[in-house]
């Protein structure tokens, strides 16, 4: 509504502090790896015995396994049934974004290379994308919400005499989908939601204290999840207001 000639120098400052920002994130991502690998080398040595080792494998086993039926299941189904696009075309185009948020550990930091392989690789329209990917990285966190239910049942089986009834585990599913919508899209924020999940379903909250160890790795494995949701959430509602292109016809660039 502002004459171009004045809005110009405000347009121009936003887009270049937006350009500085993305410039530091990809400073920051080249250093990444070297700080996952010492954070992961503290964790390991702080591990008490093998036989905590055993339960915590087999708990980050049940975590993983549940994340990849639902990359590798359900979000290929919802993509094929409402927006008729094919695993293998969806996987080629979002792999980038998500062996960085591997990486990172945060929907958030790899939110502009979701939007570019999105836009350019998937074929979603700039008008979806840059809606439905931000709000998405906020309020869409189906990995973490997973782990948040495996830990709580965990965290209740290993602190607890008594098994949890049908009535809280329902409240557990109901209370970790809640949490996970309020979750940062930082490293290790689902952990810190949840102490809510834990302390509605009467779960000791010390025993977060069982997780911490593997819990950085687990975190890397869920953000993947959040961010191949992100993309098949956009990729539908591309679909269903007619927004959804052929890649082939759009001009890609790295």
């Amino acid at each position: 509504m502002v004459d171009e000639r004045k809005s110009k120098p405000v347009v121009d400052f936003f887009k270049g502090l937006n350009d500085v920002i993305l410039k530091v994130i990809d400073i920051v991502m080249l250093f990444s790896p070297i700080g996952v690998f010492a954070l992961m080398a503290a964790l390991i040595v702080e591990i008490p015995d093998y036989s905590t080792l055993g339960a915590l494998g087999i708990y980050g086993l049940t975590v993983v396994l549940g994340l990849l039926l639902l990359m590798f299941a359900f979000y290929p189904t919802v993509l094929y049934v409402f927006a008729k696009v094919k695993p293998g075309r969806f996987f080629n185009a979002i792999s980038p974004a998500q062996l960085l948020a591997f990486s990172t550990s945060s929907s958030a930091a790899t939110l502009p290379v979701t939007m570019e392989r999105v836009t350019d690789h998937l074929g979603v329209d700039d008008e979806v994308s840059s809606f439905v990917l931000p709000l998405g990285a906020t309020i869409n966190m189906d990995g973490t919400a997973l782990y948040q239910a495996v830990a709580a049942i965990f965290i209740a089986q290993a602190m607890l005499p008594e098994a949890l009834g049908l009535e809280t585990q329902l409240m557990i599913i109901l209370t970790t989908v809640l949490a996970s919508i309020g979750t940062a899209a930082v490293p290790s924020a689902g952990i810190v939601m949840l102490v809510i999940v834990l302390g509605q379903a009467g779960i000791p909250e010390a025993g977060l204290a069982l997780i911490f160890a593997i819990d950085r790795p687990l975190d890397m494995c869920r953000t993947v999840t959040n961010v191949t949701s992100d993309a098949t959430v956009a990729a539908v509602v591309a679909k269903s207001v007619g927004l959804l292109h052929d890649p082939d016809r759009i001009e890609k660039h790295d």
